[in-house]
């Protein structure tokens, strides 16, 4: 018997347990003294990132109509609070990406996302695996197993047979058509690198406890600094994504504060997105100004709260501890 489409994708019960399991990751940072800020899910700027579709709406302000985008995660606000001396800030944001639907995706989606001004890269990955554990009940040393580092190209070294970043573009062409089954002839490089990590690297990590990838390509660093990598001086990006049971639920940055660099990564993005026939978004003015001003240096991290929940509660895909799901919203 199908189920009227007015009703919700998750059960009532689930949705009490999802407000026990938010009400521990508020706990969770009061212990912390980490402070929680609402910030506008409407932007002047917006994500210019080639791999995200972020969404818009025209809106009367009283600069007349204007263009307003759709947060697709709370970074460019929350660093602005930083900026402006906030310390230590947390949210459960409401977030949009679109054409993103599916087991593990929804067009519109709660992040968890928290910033720690002066507090290091791997005292955050520490920090988050606490958070990942609290949330599922359970302690250092049990079901949820160790945390182990993993660098990047490691992976790809034990997955693959293949030095991500050294392999010619054509060898890395030719791997992602045989595990994708795609035509890749004019793929660029990181298409394929991301092709080959999400078909074959990630459905293995955190199998055997938390896997926390570190060391990624320079070229996806996004908003987070670089630095070099001590096996061959090339330079890498200062971020972690955190697994379990394949699954990513975590994306962490040695936060990026120098204005100009952050600008020119915004322009390139958007070439990018020229070249791939993509439009264009705007660019968010006060982000940049906010840096220029002086961000505190430190790390943040964006966890999606809806797949640990996922995990938490033993269901099969986000749509089901959420209260109306796409289409069903």
């Amino acid at each position: 018997m199908s189920v009227p489409d007015w009703q919700p994708t998750a059960s009532i019960e689930t949705l009490r347990e999802r407000a026990r399991l938010l009400a521990e990751v508020r706990a969770f940072f009061a212990e912390r003294g980490v402070l929680e800020v609402e910030t506008p899910v409407l932007g002047h700027g917006g994500s210019t990132d080639p791999h995200l579709a972020s969404l818009s709406a025209e809106a009367t302000t009283p600069a007349g109509r204007e263009r307003l985008w759709l947060q697709t995660s709370p970074e460019f606000a929350m660093k602005r609070l930083l900026a402006a001396g906030a310390g230590p800030i947390f949210q459960l944001a409401r977030c949009f990406r679109d054409g993103e639907v599916g087991r593990r995706h929804n067009l519109e989606f709660t992040m968890l996302e928290w910033y720690r001004p002066g507090v290091t890269l791997d005292a955050l990955i520490e920090e988050t695996a606490a958070l990942v554990r609290r949330v599922l009940g359970r302690e250092p040393g049990d079901e949820a197993g160790p945390l182990r580092r993993r660098r990047y190209r490691e992976l790809f070294r034990e997955a693959l047979a293949v030095d991500p970043f050294t392999a010619p573009l054509a060898d890395l062409r030719r791997l992602a058509e045989e595990k994708g089954g795609l035509a890749m002839a004019d793929a660029l490089r990181d298409d394929c690198l991301d092709l080959l990590m999400s078909l074959v690297i990630e459905p293995q990590l955190g199998r055997e406890g938390i896997d926390v990838v570190v060391d990624y390509p320079a070229s996806q660093a996004a908003l987070a600094r670089r630095h070099r990598d001590p096996e061959d001086g090339a330079w890498v990006a200062s971020r972690f994504e955190l697994y379990l049971e394949g699954l990513e639920l975590a994306n962490g940055y040695d936060e990026l504060t120098d204005a100009a660099e952050q600008a020119a990564r915004f322009a390139e993005d958007n070439a990018a997105r020229r070249a791939a026939g993509l439009p264009e978004v705007d660019v968010d003015a006060r982000l940049l100004a906010a840096l220029a001003h002086g961000m505190p240096e430190g790390s943040g991290v964006a966890l999606g709260i809806d797949r640990l929940i996922q995990l938490a509660l033993g269901q099969s895909s986000v749509a089901e501890v959420m209260a109306f799901a796409t289409p069903r919203c």
